[in-house]
């Protein structure tokens, strides 16, 4: 059968760190099967990137058709009703202020327009970010980041003129304090960078993920969210949403900061946008938009056509599928079960998240994160074909991120088998 003499550990550069031992051969919905014929529960869905579930049939008629008509149509060259399509679902979706999309190929190449877009338009050259947080590995990016020093590592010097404030943490603190007070305690950490390090008329932006990714899957609280809205509107900073992971129905509403009452400046949005082809995207507002002079920014490949073309049929799916309603549901559901699991089973000190963007941290006897349950987790749940994956600078969290298709039932045979697996830790 072709593929099977192809060995990874030769072929595949040892950067890419893998999480399973699958060898894909198809996939359908929330299951990928590997090359042996074997069937994998797939609770990772490309880390939250096919919300609509594996070649979803309108996706996949999307781009077949697309491919047909024009493959690359260089968007300084050719504009195309995919991508106009798409731009004009994508701002349907969000508040009237953000009416106009910019398009690019990955994650980290929106916050790079982002940050660049919030620079020349406010003239200002700083940033702020928070620690934990990730956005990528382009070297701007990367300058953002610290989820993990391994991101980082090796790679200075890097961009100057990024501050960092603590992100809000209500499971853990460092001051000792119950969640509503620690609350009022990283708002304060965070305005003391104006009076120690930078002055508020030279911050450009501050970025936030409005629920942690790759730094443990940790919930913003609500307040400290509209706290930063109105610290944003007093010093003229635009407030920038990274919902690259968050977004696209993944947090039960189409964009998580729906969820906080505010409206950001400026949204990056990637990973679910296409079902998984390379796409995303910056939504801001007209005038914002229009502070870019033509040829201040740009890229060969953003706004491909068969990608737009993906990712108009995924928006419709969305919206006609109602996914975002599914995976606030079944988020629910299984939130509600997970917590029941952490009473039963104390290695687990907290189970947290926005509809099917939930994260289960392990601890240790003393509460310290513990990495090592959640791998051994993550190991014995493989042996039952599931896929899972961790975040947090100990890999101390699992998440669970299935494509937002899942059904009740194939909810709750993925609780059995995460049940049994955790039990094998306990």
């Amino acid at each position: 059968m072709p593929g099977h003499d192809l060995d990874p550990s030769a072929l595949i550069p040892k950067v890419l760190s893998r999480y399973s031992p699958v060898v894909v051969d198809h996939a359908e919905g929330i299951y990928v099967w590997d090359i042996h014929g074997e069937r994998w529960t797939d609770f990772t869905s490309g880390i939250a990137v096919t919300n609509t579930g594996h070649c979803h049939p309108r996706v996949v008629a999307a781009i077949r058709e697309q491919a047909g008509k024009i493959i690359h149509a260089q968007a300084n060259i050719l504009a195309h009703e995919p991508m106009m399509r798409l731009a004009q679902l994508i701002t349907e979706t969000m508040p009237p202020s953000l009416n106009q999309v910019f398009f690019s190929n990955s994650g980290a190449e929106a916050i790079e327009g982002a940050i660049k877009l919030a620079k020349i338009a406010t003239r200002r050259p700083a940033i702020i970010s928070f620690r934990g947080a990730f956005h990528g590995r382009t070297h701007l990016a990367m300058a953002l980041t610290s989820s993990r020093a391994k991101v980082r590592a090796h790679y200075e010097p890097l961009v100057p003129s990024i501050y960092r404030a603590p992100y809000p943490n209500p499971f853990r603190n460092p001051y000792n304090l119950p969640p509503d007070k620690a609350e009022d305690a990283y708002f304060a950490d965070l305005e003391a960078l104006f009076e120690t390090e930078v002055l508020p008329d030279d911050v450009a932006a501050i970025i936030i993920e409005p629920m942690l990714g790759e730094g443990g899957y940790v919930v913003a609280p609500k307040g400290f969210m509209q706290r930063l809205r109105r610290l944003c509107d007093e010093h003229g900073i635009l407030l920038i949403a990274d919902e690259i992971q968050t977004g696209v129905g993944r947090s039960g509403t189409m964009w998580a900061f729906e969820q906080f009452g505010i409206v950001p400046d400026i949204v990056t949005v990637a990973k679910g946008i296409a079902s998984g082809l390379p796409l995303s995207a910056v939504v801001a507002s007209r005038d914002l938009m229009d502070r870019w002079a033509p040829g201040a920014h740009g890229g060969t490949y953003g706004g491909n056509a068969v990608a737009c073309a993906a990712g108009v049929a995924t928006f419709e799916v969305m919206r006609d599928e109602d996914l975002p309603g599914n995976a606030a549901r079944i988020g629910q559901f299984l939130m509600s079960q997970l917590r029941e699991m952490q009473s039963e089973f104390p290695v687990i000190g907290d189970v947290r998240g926005m509809g099917l963007m939930i994260g289960v941290e392990f601890v240790k006897p003393n509460g310290a994160p513990n990495g090592a349950a959640a791998q051994e987790v993550i190991r014995r749940a493989q042996e039952r074909r599931t896929l899972l994956i961790s975040a947090g600078t100990s890999d101390q969290v699992i998440r669970v991120i299935p494509p937002l298709v899942i059904n009740q039932q194939q909810a709750e045979e993925f609780l059995d088998v995460f049940a049994d697996a955790v039990k094998g830790v306990s």
